[in-house]
């Protein structure tokens, strides 16, 4: 098990920062104590047994693995933790904005992959620097349980062509695959504990294998971004204030869910995922009008 990066007032020392920069991914942070962790987990499983026939207009998948923090409180708090914010504060300075937030789960011994991909290749927003992802784990994260392989320095790469596979393994929604061959040699498993936290840019090569483990792999999973950056394909996008300013206006601002699928949420939600499904599913015969699309 790797040793937890130590922080400095709960920040990232400039070695770390630098140590990120150079590689593209830094890990794993603590961010959480265990037994919070293990806390939240529960908190996200009891809501998956109250929600799971509760008539929802979509899926409860659905809403778990897209935009959660939208619908759901606990996605909200956690993706606005301050001790989150903290660390990522090291990376993108001091106004940041989430863009999104999923929970990634593999359930045990399933076949559920991630192919090796970069995460800007289809969100309309470029290659930009000014966004990061928090991969913080609610469960044991390691090898034997899927957990996520990088490639070290590919984001210095630009975006690179993907191939759609739609695998029904495959957790993300066009089963997307970068065109290069990336050796096993070159994977660097990323293994991170209950509370811990990994971060990556959004250009780095990353995938993982599936769970064979015997407990789910959990995880939520949140895009934080700067005010500087702004939907290049689509009509508009959507963040929501985490922390400083928004002087650019890019983003329609989304406030935190007041309870678990309110009408209004429900609402907003839908307005969100049709018109981020556009982009995300555009080039493939559904148009993206609906579906998993992150």
């Amino acid at each position: 098990m790797p040793d937890a990066i130590p922080l400095a007032g709960g920040r990232l020392p400039s070695d770390r920062i630098a140590q990120y920069w150079r590689d593209g991914f830094l890990f794993p942070i603590p961010v959480l104590p265990a037994e919070e962790a293990a806390a939240a987990r529960g908190e996200l499983e009891a809501l998956e047994r109250n929600w799971l026939d509760n008539g929802l207009p979509l899926p409860l998948n659905t809403y778990k693995r897209v935009n959660a923090h939208i619908v759901m409180p606990m996605a909200a708090r956690i993706a606005t933790d301050p001790r989150v914010l903290d660390v990522v504060e090291g990376i993108l300075g001091p106004d940041i904005l989430v863009y999104a937030a999923e929970f990634f789960i593999k359930e045990p011994r399933t076949r559920q992959i991630v192919s090796m991909h970069q995460d800007l290749t289809y969100w309309g927003l470029g290659a930009t620097e000014q966004l990061v992802t928090a991969w913080i784990a609610l469960s044991p994260s390691t090898p034997a349980s899927g957990c996520m392989d990088f490639v070290r320095a590919s984001h210095k790469n630009p975006i690179l062509p993907h191939e759609d596979t739609f695998d029904e393994n495959n957790l993300l929604s066009r089963g997307q695959e970068v065109r290069v061959d990336v050796a096993p040699a070159d994977k660097v498993p990323i293994e991170i504990h209950p509370g811990q936290m990994s971060l990556h840019h959004g250009l780095t090569i990353h995938g993982s294998g599936p769970n064979t483990s015997d407990d789910r792999r959990i995880a939520l999973v949140v895009r934080y971004c700067t005010p500087e950056v702004a939907q290049e394909v689509g009509d508009t996008d959507y963040a929501m204030p985490a922390r400083g300013t928004d002087g650019k206006g890019h983003f329609i601002h989304v406030p935190m869910p007041t309870g678990d699928f309110t009408a209004d949420a429900l609402d907003l939600y839908e307005r969100i995922r049709r018109q981020q499904a556009q982009v995300m599913m555009r080039g493939t015969a559904s148009g993206g009008a609906s579906g998993i699309y992150g």
